[in-house]
């Protein structure tokens, strides 16, 4: 728990020590009041029935004998007041912040021997709100095993199938399948309009708009980590070998994801670029850059939409490529090349440098987005199926059905869709490769099998720990719970 909602809570045990001390004044106020009615009901009975006799005594004519007198005396109201005594109170100024708020409510607690707990929400709840907070708990956050049924098993199977069908008809090899056609030309109009964004005019007559938005963001977003040879005037030195078919993988900072953020800020501050080769990394010193900003924080933004605007411009691949051009790498792609193990194909290649073939041959970025697609089929499919299940077969209100991650019936069957999906894709690739693993790994999803790497994790966990907690689930709900009673 935080230390905010820690103090919040505990002065709203103040403000309510406040309400219980004020609704006791307000009830002795209260019983005072009873009385004096009590008491003006008892005299208004007497007063009537001191009228009725008097009337009573009109209408039969009773006089006082002659010689009778009245002797009137003076007769004093005795007041009788019921002390309440004033409030202690918190006093909370027009400008009052939070901390000189939270001073007075200690010195409040202080005054009037309060205890501020270490568990205050403890104390805010009433024995059947804990009684009935730690039911749902129970019922709600414990880790279950699946219960899927034979429809459940066969709805699923179904929906990997399709997506496996996507898979092999509109996806394949890079280069070739028609979905990776529609995201290359989806990444070429996303490029011009980034472009267009930072002040791209558009091409000149007769040239190619994306060759020439390249070329602008190139000029805007430049970085000194974009060595593409392993020798010449743009290149390493004759460190390692590199082609321009290869850099973007090769250098880290191209990777679009949080390791390569990261090479790209620390190249930029360190005028230093960062490759993997052999299964290691690789520093090479490069011309003094300067990123632009005053402070340390402007620097590292700088340093942030420069590789952002860099990524882009290389996206859908160099300004001077012929063809499709050399894209960057799918995310965490990079990483492969540092599993620098084994001997495949004839050259007896490792795993690492099998990796760079298959980028060199279009299994980037762009080819990614194209099977992330029979994934997100799958995905949808199975959730849309599960949802029309549990409304239409097991008749539950719409509210129930939603498709959440933490039911466990919709996380098997989304193992078994996107297992089904994998078996697919493995068997194509298998059959259509003859074997040679360059050409398997082209034709693997190998999103499709980091879904299913991330679903069968989570599954054995949920197995493993059935009956347990789900801590993270419980302490996400106590979270929303503490919000709305301080709301």
């Amino acid at each position: 728990m935080s230390k905010k909602l820690h103090d919040q809570a505990n002065a709203l045990i103040i403000q309510r020590q406040q309400t219980n001390e004020a609704q006791n004044s307000l009830n002795d106020a209260k019983q005072a009041l009873d009385d004096l009615e009590a008491r003006a009901q008892v005299n208004h009975a007497d007063l009537n029935n001191l009228l009725t006799l008097s009337e009573a005594a009109v209408a039969h004519g009773v006089t006082l004998p002659k010689g009778v007198s009245f002797d009137m005396e003076a007769f004093e109201i005795e007041e009788t007041r019921l002390p309440i005594a004033p409030l202690d109170h918190v006093s909370i100024e027009d400008e009052e912040d939070w901390e000189g708020y939270l001073a007075k409510v200690q010195l409040y607690a202080a005054r009037n021997e309060l205890t501020l707990h270490k568990d205050p929400f403890a104390h805010l709840m009433s024995p059947t709100q804990k009684i009935a907070l730690e039911k749902r708990i129970r019922e709600d956050f414990s880790l279950k095993a699946a219960n899927c049924d034979k429809f459940d098993y066969m709805i699923a199977g179904t929906c990997g199938l399709i997506g496996g069908l996507v898979d092999i008809l509109f996806v394949g090899m890079p280069r070739e399948g028609a979905l990776t056609e529609f995201t290359d030309d989806v990444t070429d109009g996303f490029v011009q309009k980034f472009a267009g964004w930072f002040g791209w005019k558009g091409p000149r007559e007769g040239k190619d708009p994306t060759a020439s938005a390249i070329g602008f963001l190139e000029r805007t977003f430049k970085v000194n980590y974009d060595q593409s040879t392993g020798n010449g005037k743009n290149g390493v030195g004759g460190v390692f070998k590199m082609s321009m078919d290869n850099h973007h993988i090769k250098s880290l900072g191209h990777s679009p994801d949080i390791v390569g953020l990261f090479f790209s800020i620390l190249g930029q501050f360190t005028n230093t670029s960062y490759f993997v080769d052999g299964g290691r990394v690789i520093s090479i010193d490069t011309e003094s850059f300067e990123l632009k900003g005053s402070t340390f924080a402007s620097k590292v933004f700088s340093g942030f939409v420069n590789w952002m605007g860099h990524l882009v411009s290389d996206m859908a691949g160099s300004s001077g490529a012929k063809g499709r051009g050399a894209g960057i790498p799918i995310p965490f792609f990079s990483l492969l090349q540092f599993i620098d193990v084994g001997a495949f194909g004839q050259h007896r290649q490792s795993f690492a440098k099998v990796a760079v073939q298959v980028f060199e041959q279009g299994y980037d970025f762009r080819h990614g987005m194209a099977l992330a697609i029979p994934v997100m089929v799958t995905e949808l499919l199975t959730r849309i199926m599960w949802t029309f299940k549990r409304r239409f077969s097991h008749g539950l209100p719409w509210g129930e059905c939603l498709p959440s991650a933490n039911n466990p019936e919709l996380r098997r069957m989304l193992l078994v869709g996107h297992g089904t999906l994998c078996i697919v894709d493995g068997a194509d690739a298998a059959l259509r490769s003859g074997g040679e693993m360059i050409n398997f790994m082209l034709r693997s999803n190998l999103i499709a099998w980091a879904r299913f790497g991330s679903l069968a994790l989570k599954e054995l966990r949920a197995s493993y720990c059935a009956g347990n907690l789900d801590a993270e689930a419980v302490d996400e709900y106590l979270e929303k719970e503490y919000q709305r009673l301080l709301s």
